[in-house]
């Protein structure tokens, strides 16, 4: 047998997997020990920053709730009232003039100060007055001759008549004599119409002021040739009154119909029988001016859908002066009953009006309000939401909530003599 066969077989070490390795329970112990360790001390931290804090805020003050607002009440009033609406007017001269001249020719003087203040007759300007006055002088000299001629034709015709009677002439004759005194008495008239036209042109020569009141500035000097035709005279200046003014308003079709109702039932009437208005410049408030309604259109202008009002307002300060815009106050109602509160307690929430009433536990209470027109010292007509005598805050509105408690101070007088607007 071979020896070889026999030997011993060796096996290398790193031919064989090596046992795969486990931990000991000596081991897990040790790990979980570790792990509860780890565990108690951020339960340990944890308990002591929560006993910290408790024991800061054991220190601390409990905060105490604000205070109540205050807020100013006032309220609610009823007085009787005249709705009005605020039109646009235009200021206008009860009285305008454009000064143009009669006859042409060149000026010669202006007699008067921009703004001055003219009465009718009052001399404005000269115009060269030769030309008419030889015009004048002609036509006075064919009168005397034509009644020269006319005088001789009527003793022909008074001799006519004797002669006749003595068969001297004829008849023929007679009447000849007669018609040529007829037409010699005609001459004489048209020299005469001839010598009056002349002495108009004459007159013309010195320009006038037909009325009194305002003269503008001299849009023609001296030396300049002027045109008196009638189709194209030249303007010299012009002349407005400064007494009263007219001042015109355009009222839309619905307030036209309700003031027309007004006007023929009478109930809007002064104790002298006329409309009033008020007026106020633009400069001005409150509507200082007090006028009266002087007339209105005869129709409607269908362009506009508006009717034409003209108001007389005194102008005793010399103010309203003719082309100025002012607003003026028109009645659209009778006088009647209406609630009032202050603008300052209204407010707004999106499209809807509200105002805060206090109640008697003295918490506010948000009131929805249907409003009606605004009034002078800035009152307003409240049509629906509010009764007479109820509270309602006037100022402090923004830090006022629904529902939470109010303190009141003293609430402001309401104006007096208010007037709608």
């Amino acid at each position: 047998m071979n020896p070889a066969l026999l030997a011993p077989v060796s096996v290398a070490k790193s031919s064989v997997p090596a046992p795969i390795s486990r931990p000991r329970p000596a081991a897990k112990r040790k790990l979980a020990f570790r792990l509860l360790g780890i565990i108690a001390l951020v339960g340990v931290a944890a308990f002591g920053a929560v006993r910290l804090l408790g024991h800061r805020d054991a220190g601390a003050e409990v905060p105490v709730a604000p205070p109540p607002p205050k807020v100013t009440v006032a309220a609610v009033e009823e007085r009787s009232i005249t709705e009005t609406i605020e039109l646009t007017g235009r200021v206008e001269a009860i009285e305008s003039v454009e000064v143009r001249p009669r006859v042409s020719g060149h000026i010669q003087e202006v007699r008067f100060q921009a703004g001055q203040l003219v009465q009718p007759g009052d001399v404005l300007f000269v115009i060269d007055s030769r030309w008419y006055q030889a015009q004048a002088d002609l036509a006075a000299a064919e009168v005397t001759r034509t009644r020269a001629m006319s005088g001789v034709s009527d003793r022909e015709a008074q001799r006519a008549d004797e002669l006749l009677a003595a068969r001297t002439i004829s008849k023929e004759d007679a009447e000849s004599r007669k018609l040529r005194g007829v037409v010699a008495k005609a001459a004489v008239r048209s020299a005469e119409a001839t010598l009056a036209t002349a002495q108009l042109d004459l007159d013309y020569t010195v320009v006038r002021s037909p009325i009194a009141g305002r003269v503008s500035r001299a849009l023609v000097t001296s030396g300049n040739l002027i045109s008196g035709a009638p189709t194209n005279a030249t303007l010299l200046t012009t002349i407005v009154s400064a007494g009263d003014a007219y001042v015109y308003v355009d009222i839309d079709e619905a307030s036209a119909l309700a003031f027309n109702r007004l006007v023929r039932a009478g109930t809007i009437a002064g104790p002298d029988g006329r409309i009033p208005l008020d007026l106020q410049l633009t400069d001005e408030s409150d509507f200082p001016r007090r006028g009266w309604l002087e007339s209105s259109d005869n129709r409607l202008d269908p362009a506009t859908g508006s009717l034409v009002l003209r108001a007389v307002f005194p102008n005793n300060d010399g103010q309203l002066l003719p082309g100025l815009f002012a607003r003026v106050r028109v009645p659209i109602t009778a006088p009647h009953p209406a609630l009032l509160i202050s603008e300052q307690a209204i407010g707004t929430d999106q499209s809807q009006k509200f105002v805060f009433t206090v109640a008697a536990d003295g918490k506010a209470q948000q009131r929805p309000v249907k409003l009606g027109a605004a009034l002078a010292g800035g009152q307003r007509i409240i049509r629906d939401g509010l009764r007479v005598g109820e509270q309602v805050v006037v100022k402090g509105l923004q830090r006022v909530r629904p529902g939470a408690p109010v303190s009141l101070e003293g609430a402001p007088e309401a104006p007096a003599g208010v007037a709608a607007r």
